[in-house]
């Protein structure tokens, strides 16, 4: 494993914190001669922390899951020496300015120059606050999403008392656009929830057609873009259609992007806009217990959540601070690397008969999902046989995942248009393109094994 370069990184960057505040009086403060103990601790931590999937290596190709930056790592470490709170001003008050700077380059990325938003503790919360305005502004209507749209915006309708209902998707994974439109026609739906990258598949709605319904039958429009909202620094290496997509999501309502996803930050790290700053309305409040000093507007004014770590927005905007949300820029050149390693494997797996792909083609952002392939058609078989190329994977140090799709999206539909149990790989770190030779030489050998 090579060294890891934030300990000296923090090391540096902790003296000249200690620096800022030598005005102070000396004063003692932590557990006084616990340093033995300390250290036999940490050592246990480190012992339990190695039963974990290895989430930082190449070889991990399974989940969502993305190493925060080093200057992401240190820059919260460092923070937490100070621990400051977001939800006021007087708790958090340099990490309050630097949230604001880091949101402003967020919705910057969107076209959004006056807008509402904040950091929120995941992209679970930041879709609540929106789904929550959604409630507040068409009290009564309808939320609306496609099948493959996450699950916690039915469970968060649910918290929300509001109805919700999901549309029905093409071979594609997307929305389909006519089963939107018979729901529109029932007159009561006030929001459409549209996703830019599935969980499942990486699939991104037709946003610009959506748009066009929901002008046309007045709802609002959500987008959660959680999974795939930074994207748009890429759109040239899209598909047109997505192209188009990322394009209009500065006409949607409300935006929720995820910067521990592809934002290279810890977890969590969520972040909620809104087009309208005037939404802010909603959020007064008179909390006279809380302590707050400050005239200024604070972010526990404009958000759900009291209590937010500042040390997220500490290291998120030092990442962007050397990272800056630029097209053809470091960051973007990163998420284009995890892009082509994606194509890379879906070429791969269409040129051997060994594997299934998906029928509806190239994937729209990083992820791949193939079904394996057998002689006779079998659904149970093909499923089991993927769990057991699964664990033959895993063997290898190569960690892949596995999903549930209707049969009917592959190129032959071995289950009969019923659920099909396949694999899926997630190819979110710049790292993958260069590990691509890699990474198949292990899918085929447990293939092989697996026979």
């Amino acid at each position: 494993m090579p060294r890891d370069p934030v300990p000296d990184l923090l090391a540096r960057a902790l003296e000249a914190l200690e620096r800022e505040f030598d005005s102070l009086p000396a004063a003692e403060y932590g557990p006084a001669g616990a340093d033995r103990a300390m250290v036999s601790v940490l050592e246990e931590t480190a012992h339990r922390l190695g039963d974990n999937y290895p989430y930082f290596h190449p070889l991990y190709a399974g989940q969502m899951l993305k190493p925060p930056h080093p200057v992401a790592r240190a820059a919260y470490a460092l923070a937490m020496k100070i621990n400051p709170n977001n939800h006021a001003l007087d708790g958090g008050r340099a990490s309050s300015a630097m949230e604001v700077e880091a949101v402003r380059q967020i919705a910057a990325m969107y076209g959004w120059t006056e807008y509402l938003g904040h950091l929120t503790s995941s992209g679970t919360f930041a879709n609540l606050e929106a789904l929550w305005m959604a409630g507040q502004l068409r009290p009564g209507k309808r939320i609306v999403a496609s099948q493959q749209a996450h699950y916690t915006h039915h469970r968060i309708s649910a918290v929300l008392k509001l109805e919700f209902s999901s549309v029905e998707t093409d071979a594609r994974g997307r929305m389909s656009l006519e089963a939107l439109e018979d729901e529109l026609r029932k007159g009561d739906v006030g929001t459409v929830v549209t996703t830019m990258g599935t969980t499942a598949i990486g699939a991104v709605d037709p946003l610009v057609e959506i748009l066009e319904l929901t002008e046309k039958y007045g709802c609002r429009v959500h987008v959660d873009a959680a999974y795939g909202g930074y994207f748009g620094l890429i759109a040239e290496e899209l598909a047109e259609r997505a192209q188009g997509a990322y394009a209009a999501i500065r006409r949607a309502e409300s935006i929720v992007i995820d910067p521990h996803k592809h934002g290279l930050q810890p977890y969590g790290c969520g972040c909620v806009l809104f087009r309208d700053p005037a939404v802010g309305r909603f959020y007064k409040h008179d909390s006279p217990y809380t302590y707050f000093t400050s005239k200024e507007l604070h972010l526990g004014e404009i958000s759900l959540e009291c209590s937010r770590a500042g040390a997220a927005a500490v290291a998120l905007w030092a990442t962007m601070k050397l990272l800056p949300l630029e097209p053809r820029g470091a960051f973007a050149r990163g998420l284009a690397r995890g892009r082509r390693a994606a194509m890379e494997l879906d070429r791969r797996l269409r040129a051997d008969e060994r594997f299934v792909p998906l029928a509806a083609g190239e994937p729209d952002l990083d992820i791949v999902v193939w079904a394996l392939a057998l002689r006779a058609a079998d659904p149970r078989k093909a499923s089991e046989k993927a769990k057991q190329v699964f664990d033959a994977c895993a063997r290898r140090d190569l960690h892949l995942a596995l999903v549930q799709l209707p049969g009917s999206w592959f190129d032959r539909a071995d289950s009969g248009g019923g659920p099909l149990t396949c694999l899926r790989s997630v190819l979110m770190k710049p790292e993958h393109e260069a590990w691509m030779d890699r990474i198949w030489e292990r899918l085929s050998a447990a293939c092989d094994e697996v026979g």
